[in-house]
């Protein structure tokens, strides 16, 4: 074995250059299903007016929504005044075969060319009507301005005022609801902490902290060195903006990732989360500081397979992670992992429940989602074995000049497994990289069983009493040396939006994310 070594560790740098690089994880826009329409938040280029309200689309990224199929344009608050259905769908679709209306408007437009003298916008897609003649179309009876191609996109609505339609049949259904003819029952998700018993429950705000360093970035926002004012307690706040939750359509992401975190705190493998509260403009996440840096730092060598520890508490809680990479597995200061970011998790996965996002880091997607398949906690388990393979070989077993290559790769290859790995490794990654999700190791078999796994100690791995096999080298608690200095050279400095973007936010989206940990509390009250 000592003759292998020299190659083991000459293939392990060879490879690194290929896991150098960090992409970063991405989920596909947020469809909204309403009456047939296919609505995502959209960034228009150019000035564009809302078809249900008739007023101008603004902002700074994405304004509002648009319909994949007909391409109607509308506000995001008014996404529910919709009364028209979509009419780029299939006509004869299930759904809109047996939907059933409770009352039905019948319409039709009077289209005729029309020469407009000044600027007129599309009452349909919202842009503007262009050209010197007959730039388009205009409703003889009610006078909508449509282009010539929304023609037959347009719904049957003649006359109808859709907001205020819609604004009195809610009232309908309120004063319905008022008389107990409908009644709807809510329960707390599962994953919801539970609230403590204080009876003056402390608050955390960004007073009570002091920025030290910034230790990440991405487009959502910054994670920061945080120290608790007089108290010499260090925490890595992520600060998420607002705005970009919003034009993002990720407040449910956001909400999934606070409660999992709350949950984290009945597993020692996962970051666990001291509080949550927000400003005007940001959202904030006060974690413990993990000041070993994360595993894509400390590659070669280090095998730490309480992953799997963590990876099994999450399902069984019926959260799917997502998003399981070298970035995302973090070192605290006695070099125990634990597990971070929560952004990406579905939750509720019990019985026939099955997600269908596409998601996840590009190296570490499961085939079965590249194929647009419905999936479960499979996918962790073949991004466990991305992960395990990068571990022990150095480089990445899918390979791509660009995202497509590496889907190919991914749906299509087989790995390469170098001739001086054990045969329990290879059948590990074999077993982990089994094309059909049902056959796949985590799912069917107790991988804590497998022959890789001889000589782990599950017992004593799950109680944090085994000694990692790395110790970073941390010397003081508020200590960065093992983060990326080209974030550490920063200035630790929360980022602004526009300010008539934040004033017009809908802040009540928000409601219900602030918490705080009873440990936290103490330290405050101290």
């Amino acid at each position: 074995m000592s003759a292998c070594k020299p190659s083991v560790k000459a293939a392990q740098e060879e490879g690194l250059t290929t896991l150098n690089r960090r992409r970063g994880a991405f989920k596909q826009p947020k469809v909204h299903f309403i009456r047939n329409h296919e609505f995502t938040a959209t960034f228009f280029g150019q000035p564009t007016f809302c078809s249900v309200c008739r007023e101008f689309l603004w902002g700074l990224n994405k304004q509002g929504y648009k319909c994949r199929q007909c391409n109607a344009a509308i506000h995001k608050k008014c996404i529910d005044k919709i009364i028209g259905k979509c009419t780029g769908t299939a006509a004869n679709s299930r759904d809109t075969v047996f939907q059933k209306e409770r009352f039905k408007i019948d319409m039709p437009h009077r289209f005729k060319y029309y020469n407009y003298k000044s600027p007129t916008f599309c009452d349909h897609c919202g842009s503007l009507l262009w050209g010197l003649y007959r730039q388009g179309l205009k409703c003889e009876d009610c006078g909508m301005n449509v282009h010539s191609y929304c023609q037959k996109k347009v719904a049957n609505l003649c006359g109808i005022n859709q907001k205020l339609l819609a604004e009195a049949l809610s009232q309908v259904t309120q004063v319905s609801q008022g008389n107990g003819t409908v009644r709807e029952s809510s329960s707390p998700s599962p994953a919801q902490p539970t609230p403590t018993n204080h009876t003056q429950q402390r608050h955390l705000t960004i007073n009570h902290l002091v920025f030290h360093k910034v230790l990440g970035k991405g487009s959502f926002g910054k994670v920061l060195l945080a120290e608790l004012k007089g108290k010499g307690e260090y925490f890595a706040v992520k600060a998420l903006k607002k705005d970009v939750v919003l034009m993002d359509d990720d407040v449910e992401c956001t909400m999934v990732e606070k409660r999992v975190l709350a949950l984290a705190w009945d597993n020692p493998f996962l970051t666990h989360l001291y509080s949550t509260f927000q400003s005007k403009e940001h959202l904030f996440f006060v974690m413990e500081y993990l000041n070993g840096g994360d595993l894509m730092f400390h590659i070669q060598d280090k095998v730490y397979w309480a992953i799997i520890v963590g990876l099994q508490f999450l399902h069984s809680k019926g959260i799917i992670y997502r998003d399981l990479k070298l970035d995302n597995v973090m070192l605290d200061k006695d070099g125990h992992i634990k597990i971070a970011d929560f952004g990406m998790c579905k939750e509720n996965v019990f019985g026939d429940t099955r997600a269908t996002t596409f998601c996840g880091t590009p190296d570490y997607i499961a085939p079965e989602i590249l194929l647009g398949q419905k999936y479960t906690f499979s996918v962790d388990w073949w991004s466990f074995g991305v992960l395990v393979y990068e571990m022990l070989i150095g480089q990445s077993p899918f390979q791509g000049d660009d995202e497509d290559e590496l889907f190919e790769s991914i749906r299509m290859d087989v790995p390469h497994y170098p001739r001086w790995i054990t045969k329990e490794s290879k059948d590990l990654l074999e077993k982990l990289f089994e094309r059909d999700p049902s056959r796949r190791l985590g799912v069917v078999g107790n991988i804590r069983a497998h022959s890789f796994f001889k000589t782990v100690n599950w017992p004593v791995l799950e109680k944090r009493e085994v000694e990692p096999p790395f110790k970073p080298k941390v010397k003081a608690p508020n200590d960065c040396s093992n983060f990326d200095r080209e974030f550490l050279s920063e200035k630790p400095r929360l980022s602004h939006a526009d300010k008539n973007l934040i004033d017009s936010m809908d802040q009540a989206a928000f409601a219900g994310f602030s918490f705080i940990n009873p440990k936290l509390e103490r330290m405050l009250d101290k």
